[in-house]
């Protein structure tokens, strides 16, 4: 195969997507700007490990909810109209934040209420921005799209942190969102060039109805409940991100820079590895892959809780972008290969509140377990769960492991 055929390279050839990738390196930029500040602002404000996690429980309350309504939404309306809106709404939320942060900075309620109403908004944006990827590149060169796209969101999950930390210290609480602002603003323009093609199908009814159908659809499907099950419970139980503060402040006492490479070092795993996914055919059997990456997932996570060296401790976190890498491009091949266009919204809906459940509940289980226990037990024991997590996964959903992608009806029908 030649360069000039290189599946990576007919990917990014293509318009519609290079103005999609444009849009979500600004807004997930935006994204982890104010979310790596949101745990900073409330760790240093509060010095309080179960305030961060507080932050990931009201994260989680509006998931299910609002991520089954904006499933549906993405699978009957303009899925770029509906990441337009939450980016509009999104934006709004960040000036709020800047406000609070230059003028009212011990405002805790009110950084509160905003993580709260931003993840609404997420919930909102997430289906519709999972289900619009596959629409714009052929089948055959899907997983490659899928890398590149991680590739710029973890340029941005990099950057993001990175640019807080050297924010924060001669500019104070309020840039760092005011950043985010801007960023979410020129992902507006983006999309505003991007031009969709139809849900087949065309739109429909807003229902219950129409919500269950995803979810029978997830259910009878071995390989997307097990590949978003191994996801969500292994990031409950070894995500270590919440406690990324006390780290650099208690820990390795490193500071807000220290504390803004920790959270980016995540990004540089996860970015490094989508650049050797580029290069290379597509998984065969992407469920085993899967499970491999989980596995030292967990294994960086023991090693980045006993780590006291910022070196290993930002080596171990690189590690586990890695691995996330890989689970990450997996589960969205087998999620979006084996999904009709038509309940790619509602599908995606569920992945999301899986994840959601992953990454704010992991970081209340987090923030919680270490207000009892101490920082390190929380993180170390959480690898080792995780670990056993993949076994039993493994054991249990047999057609997970040997997932192959095949071809499925694109009308849903």
């Amino acid at each position: 195969m030649t360069s000039a055929r290189h599946p990576t390279l007919q990917a990014l050839s293509i318009p519609n997507l290079r103005r999609l990738l444009i849009a979500r390196f600004a807004s997930r930029f935006a994204r982890a700007l104010v979310a790596a500040m949101l745990s900073y602002h409330l760790f240093i404000v509060t010095e309080s490990y179960a305030a961060l996690g507080l932050l990931g429980l009201i994260e989680f309350l509006p998931i299910i909810p609002v991520s089954l309504l904006g499933g549906v939404l993405a699978d009957r309306f303009d899925r770029r109209a509906l990441l337009m809106g939450a980016n509009v709404a999104a934006l709004a939320g960040a000036l709020a934040l800047a406000w609070v942060g230059a003028e009212a900075p011990s405002l805790v309620w009110g950084l509160f209420g905003m993580a709260f109403l931003l993840a609404i908004v997420e919930g909102f944006a997430a289906p519709a921005s999972s289900a619009l990827l596959p629409s714009l590149v052929p089948r055959a060169i899907f997983q490659n799209a899928t890398v590149v796209s991680s590739g710029v969101s973890n340029a941005a999950f990099i950057s993001g942190p990175i640019a807080m930390g050297f924010l924060v210290e001669p500019f104070g609480f309020g840039a760092p969102y005011a950043l985010a602002a801007v960023s979410y603003l020129a992902s507006i323009g983006s999309l505003a060039l991007l031009r969709a093609p139809r849900i087949a199908g065309g739109p429909g009814r807003v229902s219950w109805r129409a919500v269950r159908e995803g979810i029978a659809f997830v259910w009878r499907n071995q390989p997307i409940l097990g590949s978003i099950t191994l996801d969500m419970l292994a990031v409950i139980f070894a995500g270590a991100a919440a406690l990324l503060p006390v780290y650099a402040e208690e820990i390795l006492e490193v500071g807000p820079q220290g504390y803004g490479l920790l959270r980016a070092s995540i990004g540089v795993g996860t970015f490094s590895m989508a650049l050797v996914l580029m290069t290379l055919r597509p998984f065969a059997r992407p469920g085993r892959a899967l499970l491999v990456s989980v596995l030292f997932f967990g294994l960086a996570t023991i090693v980045f809780g006993f780590s006291r060296s910022l070196p290993l401790s930002l080596a171990a976190m690189a590690l586990a972008g890695m691995a996330d890498q890989i689970s990450m491009t997996t589960r969205s091949v087998i999620l979006q290969l084996s999904t009709p266009d038509a309940l790619r919204g509602r599908v995606s809906a569920v992945n999301m509140i899986f994840i959601g459940a992953s990454n704010e509940l992991g970081e209340a289980e987090s923030g919680f377990l270490a207000s009892l226990t101490g920082a390190v037990f929380s993180v170390v024991a959480g690898g080792a769960v995780c670990l056993g997590v993949v076994g039993w996964i493994s054991a249990r959903m047999p057609e997970l492991r040997s997932y192959r992608p095949v071809a499925v009806d694109p009308e849903g029908g």
